[in-house]
């Protein structure tokens, strides 16, 4: 006799509410950044657009290649420097939570097909979908002597949730890295719906 619900539909569930929840909360990362090394590691967490990224960003590394974390860190110090120097997108905002869509989606087109997309188009997308969100941490780093801590911070709080997502995904059923990869194409979507709607206001 089978069960109804298995462990993973109640955990994907579970997720799924939880993910609603918290996109019901207004993102907090954006125009809050203070100076200093604890800060700066908190800052990439406390939006939900951007923790949804990196975690994104570590289903994708764990599906398709650990090689796209490179991609990751080198989009990140890119989209970083120029958002610090002042460079910026028009709805940037909205391009962020979209972002974090395309880099899910990736996700569930690999599993789909089964075959592994080009490694230079996954890298490349991943490249910028991270710069986009970095660009908006350069525009609310602080400046000054703690500067170099808080950026060291962020990046370290980064690698933390792409890094531990993508080991721990690694470890689990691909069924469950294409579960998180849907919620998060969906996360995106609502995320970028919920910024297009801040910027009609």
């Amino acid at each position: 006799m089978t069960q109804p619900f298995s462990v993973r539909s109640l955990a994907l569930l579970g997720g799924a509410t939880a993910l609603a929840l918290l996109l019901d909360q207004p993102a907090q990362a954006h125009g809050l950044a203070s100076g200093g090394l604890a800060a700066g590691f908190l800052h990439p967490l406390s939006g939900i657009d951007h923790l949804l990224l990196l975690i994104a960003v570590g289903a994708a590394s764990a599906s398709i290649s650990p090689w796209l974390l490179l991609w990751a860190l080198v989009g990140g110090i890119g989209g970083g420097v120029f958002g610090a120097l002042g460079g910026g997108l028009p709805a940037a905002e909205i391009l962020a939570a979209m972002a974090i869509s395309a880099v899910a989606l990736l996700v569930v087109r690999q599993h789909r097909s089964g075959q592994t997309p080009a490694l230079g188009f996954c890298g490349t997308l991943i490249a910028a979908a991270v710069a986009v969100h970095a660009m908006l941490h350069g525009l609310e780093a602080p400046a000054g002597g703690s500067a170099a801590l808080w950026w060291m911070g962020a990046l370290s709080g980064s690698v933390l949730v792409s890094g531990g997502s993508f080991l721990l995904l690694r470890r689990l059923p691909m069924a469950w890295t294409r579960g998180v990869a849907v919620l998060l194409a969906l996360g995106g979507g609502v995320a970028a719906l919920g910024s297009a709607g801040l910027l009609i206001r």
